[in-house]
């Protein structure tokens, strides 16, 4: 199996408390349809810089920056893929990056 980096973009945080246990409860239940495939649930980031290769700093997170991470496990591409059409993030507009790691 190889391992995928779920990159979260965007997204609305809810404000309610009941709203934020709702949010809560349904990424429970994502990451409880996956199983032992979340090698690593991850969690939020928090507002992101970049630093460029002149060495300055963006500290506007660039085009689009990041909201969170997890680390999921795959048979292949087309599994990560469905399984990150699952994702939570994705009922509040946000998106998932997929990314396969890379043994070294």
């Amino acid at each position: 199996m190889t391992k995928y980096l779920f990159i979260y973009h965007g997204g609305k945080n809810p404000s309610k408390p009941a709203d934020v246990k709702k949010v809560m409860d349904a990424w429970g239940t994502w990451f409880g349809t996956m199983g032992t495939a979340v090698v690593d649930g991850g969690n939020p980031v928090g507002k992101s810089s970049t630093v460029k290769a002149d060495g300055s700093i963006a500290s506007d997170g660039g085009p689009n920056p990041a909201s969170g991470y997890s680390l999921i496990e795959a048979k292949d591409l087309a599994d990560a893929h469905r399984k990150a059409r699952g994702c939570p993030i994705l009922a509040s507009g946000g998106s998932v990056e997929v990314a396969p790691t890379l043994d070294m």
